[in-house]
């Protein structure tokens, strides 16, 4: 079922932080007034200047790009969006696999970016780090958890950004931020050096702003497909997620499908989520994230009891909860969906769906409304998580001045045909 992982390490702080570099002392949280002297984004991590070498020349050259702090950077703490996982950090000394495979091609490392705390939200909002600025639409939350990166891509400071997906941490940000954003077939990009939520979910993509940057830097972390689109590929069109947004949604995502079709070729509907229902494969995928990150973040909450920020608290007691019967269950679905999308994509085809519900929240929205929001969000997030194919994110549409994404999944291991692909239909010079 699932597509084979690449091997990840995950050793204890004490064996992977410089002798030299003890642990640093516990912070108290930045506020946003004192960051904003520095970084108006509220987008990078507040840590001293470490020099990061980078090869002169290569496919990257000339471009900069932030990175996830779930990553780790030798000269840097890892914080995963919590202070006290960055007491215990210590500074790292050495870096990670799909960090270096990118200074290598040589792109310049501009910085630690913040991201929801411990990957475990889709907001942006972080209660100790602050909330970075959508450069799209500066009245309405970035989305997360790559919630910084999508801040520095979005305000021009990066060109690029390498980020984690697990349930939509790059596709949600990409969307709410106007970026491009990957998903990767799970094991495709090396998550060695990254800090895990969910084993089996867990993904490294990329964001960018511009079609060619997002190729270039798609072409150094993928390699070469093992299943290459075909030239012509069917395109599906997935008429259960379209119909279930508001109509405002469906008209201002129609000129985005209909670019779409004018490259592709009319699109076929078809209705993914009907046996399981979209609430059913929702909630198989919650349970099966929850299990996981309880299982990975768990010893850590129940042996130091760090404070969280509100949502991630509530999710984490949550996932302590879930039962065995709910993941055996969970795990039929998951496989229900895999077959199906396995046999709608076998051929070589896409399937076209809106990223997200809806365009950005606003900045002043509660936590009820936000959770109804993502509740909403899941539904669509969770096939590509569930069924380990990849997905991209266009960033094509906008409703009310903010920008709203149209997505395209692909079959297991065509994630650089489709990130081509997609760069393709968005390069301006199309009719």
């Amino acid at each position: 079922m699932a597509v084979p992982r690449a091997e990840r390490t995950r050793q204890p702080s004490a064996n992977r932080a410089s002798p030299a570099c003890p642990p640093l002392p516990s912070p108290a949280p930045p506020s946003p007034g004192v960051l904003r002297g520095i970084d108006p984004q509220l987008a990078f991590m507040p840590y001293p200047t470490a020099h990061v070498p980078h090869a002169d020349l290569g496919p990257l050259a000339g471009l900069s790009f932030g990175v996830n702090d779930v990553f780790d950077v030798a000269g840097y703490p890892t914080s995963a969006g919590n202070p006290l996982m960055l007491a215990l950090s210590g500074v790292r000394d050495r870096t990670a696999s799909a960090v270096q495979r990118l200074l290598d091609a040589g792109a310049r490392y501009a910085g630690k970016t913040c991201i929801d705390e411990l990957s475990f939200s889709i907001s942006g909002r972080n209660t100790h780090f602050g909330t970075p600025v959508n450069g799209a639409a500066p009245g309405r939350v970035p989305g997360g958890a790559s919630s910084g990166s999508a801040s520095v891509v979005s305000t021009g400071l990066c060109d690029f950004a390498l980020v984690t997906d697990t349930g939509g941490s790059s596709r949600v940000p990409a969307s709410h931020c106007g970026l491009f954003g990957l998903r990767p077939t799970p094991g495709r990009i090396s998550l060695d050096g990254c800090v895990p939520l969910c084993e089996s979910f867990d993904t490294v993509g990329c964001l960018a702003r511009d079609a060619d940057v997002f190729e270039r830097a798609a072409e150094v972390l993928l390699g070469a497909d093992t299943r290459p689109l075909p030239p012509d590929p069917v395109l599906w069109r997935a008429a259960d997620a379209f119909e279930s947004m508001d109509a405002a949604v469906q008209l201002a995502l129609r000129p985005s499908t209909e670019r779409v079709q004018a490259f592709l070729g009319p699109a076929r509907d078809v209705r993914v989520a009907h046996d399981p229902d979209a609430d059913a494969l929702h909630w198989a995928f919650r349970h099966l994230q929850g299990r996981e990150a309880w299982l990975s973040t768990g010893p850590f909450i129940e042996r130091h009891v760090p404070p969280l920020g509100p949502g991630v608290a509530e999710r984490f007691a949550w996932a302590r909860e879930i039962s065995d019967d709910q993941v055996a269950s969970a795990r039929r679905l998951q496989r229900s969906l895999h077959r199906r999308l396995g046999a709608l994509l076998r051929a070589g085809a896409v399937l076209m769906l809106p990223t997200m519900p809806d365009i950005a929240p606003r900045l002043d929205e509660e936590e009820p409304s936000l959770d109804l929001y993502r509740h909403r969000a899941v539904r669509l997030l969770c096939w590509a998580s569930l069924a380990g194919v990849p997905q991209v994110t266009l960033p094509l549409a906008r409703r009310l001045g903010a920008p709203l994404g149209l997505s395209l999944i692909g079959p297991a291991g065509s994630d650089l045909s489709l990130v081509r692909l997609a760069a393709r239909i968005c390069r301006p010079d199309l009719p």
